[in-house]
């Protein structure tokens, strides 16, 4: 037990293995065990379905249109089924979302440079984005919607306002952080300010920034999902909404945990591809 608790003590290949698997295993294991009692107690429950009930609702979702669409009586193959099937339409919904607004927060690490690098933009933009970043985005839900309708504009713009502020301050501290002595020294060697602030600054902080970006799309999908759930047709945080109404757990848990593995792989992709990018860099801390 001693070996446990010493800062220099290294699991080995096996034991580390075992250990990351050991908490899935815990929570598996005392779900089915709650989902059986409440079904020897009621068989009819449907708060804790059966793995069983699980898998048929989660394969009905992969392979059959969702209630409102109108099913096809024509024979049609795996593929056919799949790209019209009821969880494929919701992801497909909420990731064209969820992409469109990601992609709308790389322009928030420019202006934070450039807030950083330039003072004039600095004084005119950052007391506004620190008094902006306060304000609690889903309370500006109802102007969105009274502003930007219902439709998808409202939902990606709730998306920015609430994760914006975040990437442009985190861009302004990491921009701040830069020694200013290497600033000097490429002035010293005939660079100008642009060039300074895109090839010295900018490529010091953009693994950095990246990685904040890649540790915000919780946040990204949080929002994303609380403009679904209360104004929208399709997506994958509807259908949870949805399902809520006819207490279909059965369906609503393994969506739950599609959206996590698609994050998941969101994650580990943006991972992979920032240490492609920037070899040279090490991250503080194992994330």
């Amino acid at each position: 037990m001693t070996g446990v608790l010493r800062i220099h003590s290294i699991p080995g290949r096996a034991t580390a293995w075992i250990l990351s698997w050991a908490l899935f295993a815990a929570g598996i294991s005392a779900y089915l065990m709650a989902s059986r009692a409440r079904h020897i107690e009621n068989p009819d429950d449907r708060v804790t379905p059966t793995l069983i009930q699980m898998g048929q609702a989660f394969a009905d979702a992969a392979l059959k249109p969702p209630s409102e669409a109108e099913a096809s009586d024509a024979p049609q193959s795996f593929a056919a089924r799949f790209a019209s099937s009821m969880l494929w339409l919701d992801t497909k919904a909420t990731g064209r979302r969820f992409l469109i607004a990601v992609a709308l927060l790389f322009p928030a690490v420019i202006i934070g440079l450039h807030m950083a690098m330039f003072p004039y933009i600095g004084s005119f933009l950052l007391r506004f984005v620190q008094f902006f970043d306060k304000i609690v985005a889903l309370s500006l839900l109802p102007i969105l919607f009274i502003a930007f309708g219902i439709d998808e504009l409202a939902k990606i713009m709730l998306i920015v306002i609430g994760v914006t502020p975040t990437i442009l301050l985190d861009t302004f501290n990491l921009s701040k952080g830069v020694p200013r002595e290497q600033i000097v020294k490429g002035f010293t060697l005939g660079a100008g300010d642009f060039r300074i602030a895109y090839g010295i600054v900018l490529k010091q902080i953009w693994p950095r920034v990246f990685n904040s970006i890649r540790l915000n799309l919780k946040a990204v999908m949080l929002f994303l999902f609380a403009g679904e759930m209360i104004a929208s047709t399709d997506g994958l945080a509807y259908r949870i909404a949805l399902m809520r109404r006819h207490m279909g757990m059965d369906t609503i848990i393994p969506y739950v945990l599609w959206v996590a593995l698609l994050l998941f792989l969101v994650d580990v992709g943006m991972s992979r591809i920032n240490r492609w990018l920037h070899p040279w860099f090490e991250p503080e801390g194992a994330r």
